[in-house]
């Protein structure tokens, strides 16, 4: 006949084990469905950089669209450009300053490079770029009429 030690043991050991098997079991469900869900991610994840790999090559082998602020030429400013346009027109700076709607001292900071124009007094100086010697005296007297 067996002792109840033994038999007392092994009803332990089994209500443990079922009590494992119990615990276990949810443990297993939520690992298989973290599983499913990874590598449903990983699928995702691999479409999209396809994805995005088409889509860079596509960007890569068709020509740009030039933008029309690209592809209007804005004037530059260049001191030594501005002293020679002076000079060319044979005008002070005071004068030229009249023609432009600035000071003679904007005009000599400007050529010195003691400071710079702003964007609508640049339109300006490039409108001035085409004139000659009489046109500017004409809009001058022009200016000291008004």
């Amino acid at each position: 006949m067996p002792s109840i030690g033994t038999v007392l043991k092994e009803e332990i050991s089994r209500l443990s084990r079922k009590e494992v098997r119990s615990q276990v079991e949810a443990t297993k469900k939520a690992t298989t469905q973290h599983r499913r869900h990874i590598a449903a991610l990983r699928r995702q994840v691999a479409q999209l950089e396809r994805q995005v790999a088409l889509l860079v090559r596509k960007a890569r082998d068709t020509p740009q669209p030039v933008s029309a602020a690209s592809a209007v030429a804005r004037p530059r400013f260049v001191a030594k450009g501005l002293r020679s346009q002076r000079t060319r027109l044979g005008l002070s700076a005071a004068d030229f300053g009249k023609l432009l709607g600035v000071s003679a001292q904007s005009i000599y900071n400007w050529e010195r490079e003691l400071a710079y124009p702003r964007g609508e007094q640049i339109a300006k100086l490039a409108a001035l770029r085409g004139i000659g010697k009489r046109e500017a005296a004409m809009r001058l007297e022009q200016l000291d009429g008004k």
